[in-house]
């Protein structure tokens, strides 16, 4: 079951669920079926010593570039 990662489009929550084919997600806060699909990056690090991996990178935010509020994320719009 492949885990994705939402954003309630009612009360901004923002959570991971696994979705298995055919089901629809609700949030957890106030289940809602209005969510935003956030694509985020999984972790891979370089081994930093035995059996320790560096952290990734932080998981995507809503907001874009923190101005504009474009889920695209950074870059993609004009400011």
């Amino acid at each position: 079951m492949p885990l994705y990662e939402y954003i309630c489009r009612d009360c901004d929550t923002q959570f991971e669920a696994l979705v298995t084919a055919g089901s629809q997600p609700h949030c957890p806060e106030c289940d809602s079926a209005k969510l935003e699909h956030q694509y985020s990056s999984f972790a891979v690090g370089a081994p930093k010593g035995k059996g320790q991996f560096a952290k990734s990178a932080a998981p995507a935010r809503r907001g874009g570039c923190g101005t504009c509020g474009d889920p695209r994320g950074p870059g993609s719009c004009s400011n």
